[in-house]
């Protein structure tokens, strides 16, 4: 009874991760590409593939999850998501430790776990399939224990074509977010979501950081952590002929109260010489904005008919939103962040109209000219 339903539960949340990110796969390959930049792996050659290798991870995280709660080939299916969980869980150490990533992406943007978070959650999955290695190691084959010849144990066929049913439902879903938009929108970003709103929420309650200085002690080498206010209020620390001194680099900026969290937040866009738009966007009766995350990679011949659309609607106010401020030839050229704008468009480059900053519509721009 125990093992079955450690078994279940634990099954359970792996396919829930694998659907939250097989639903949105270029969400999730956004953060393999995080993974593969400079300031983590250094794999930049990596990154073209980071789809690739999303689908491939995805596809193996729901499938076996899928196997181990039919109980199907148990283990075969119990090695492979332990290997599975340490290198997952190697990555999430990795960023945590070294703060490189601060989401791993692991239930997509359904729910956001800090690093350590996701870290620890991987510890106990990797306890818990050991555990259930464990219990049911009696019921392991002596023989051909890694093959998938389990035709004559009852109820093989039904559970195998469960199985198969699964797979073709997982294929439709994955090749919906990639070509499209994902079915179930977890973003902040879904329709209907009303950006001066949010903005309205962020300001009312905004994160309180505390600035914390490395101190050393050019006498006796000591060294202090001391947050701005003691710094300020004890005189030890500033005072004429003080041996106390600031180690330049080595300051911490650390969150003591959380404030309303929201993707929105990083919604800020500016026009080409840096001044911020986001107020007169967003206040805006309509507005329709081109995202492109990647502007170069973007044919001119999309790129010219998109902008002669949406500068065909002279009901609203349009803008050109890329990283490059000459991407746009008809638009007005705004900026944003990559990171950003990825958050916001799954698409390169992509077609988002609000109303009085409500999300009305949003979709790639190949769909969005025919």
């Amino acid at each position: 009874m125990i093992k079955g339903l450690l078994r279940i539960v634990i099954a359970l949340i792996f396919i829930l991760s694998g659907f939250v990110k097989a639903v949105d796969l270029v969400g999730f390959s956004f953060k393999m590409e995080e993974y593969f930049s400079p300031p983590v792996f250094n794999m930049p050659f990596l990154e073209k593939f980071a789809l690739l290798f999303s689908i491939i991870m995805v596809v193996l995280e729901l499938w076996l999850g899928l196997m181990l709660l039919l109980k199907l080939k148990i283990k075969f299916t119990l090695s492979a998501l332990i290997t599975l969980c340490v290198f997952f869980g190697f990555l999430t150490f990795y960023s945590a430790y070294f703060n490189v990533v601060t989401d791993c992406g692991c239930f997509g943007d359904a729910i956001k776990f800090t690093p350590w978070q996701s870290f620890i959650k991987d510890i106990v999955l990797l306890v818990g399939l050991v555990i259930v290695f464990i219990l049911y190691r009696n019921e392991f084959k002596k023989t051909d224990q890694y093959t998938f010849n389990e035709t004559k144990r009852p109820y093989a066929s039904i559970k195998y074509t469960i199985l198969g049913i699964c797979s073709i439902i997982l294929i439709y879903v994955m090749t919906v977010g990639i070509v499209s938009e994902p079915m179930i929108d977890f973003r902040d970003y879904k329709i209907g979501t009303d950006l001066l709103a949010e903005k309205k929420k962020i300001a009312a309650s905004p994160s309180e950081y505390k600035t914390f200085y490395s101190m050393k002690n050019s006498k006796t080498n000591e060294v202090r952590k001391v947050n701005q206010d003691d710094y300020i209020n004890k005189t030890e620390y500033w005072a004429e002929g003080s041996p106390w001194k600031i180690e330049e680099g080595k300051n911490e900026s650390i969150l003591i109260k959380q404030g309303y969290k929201s993707e929105i937040a990083k919604f800020k866009i500016e026009d080409t010489t840096g001044t911020d738009i986001t107020q007169e966007i967003i206040n805006a009766p309509r507005a329709v904005l081109v995202f492109s995350y990647h502007p170069q990679d973007v044919s001119p011949e999309l790129l010219q008919q998109i902008e002669a659309k949406v500068n065909a609607d002279k009901t609203a106010v349009t803008y050109g939103v890329s990283t490059i401020p000459t991407t746009f030839k008809i638009l007005k050229n705004a900026m944003m962040d990559a990171t950003a704008i990825k958050t916001v468009a799954r698409s390169n480059p992509y077609v988002l109209t609000l109303e009085k900053g409500k999300i009305v519509d949003k979709q790639p721009a190949k769909y969005y000219i025919k």
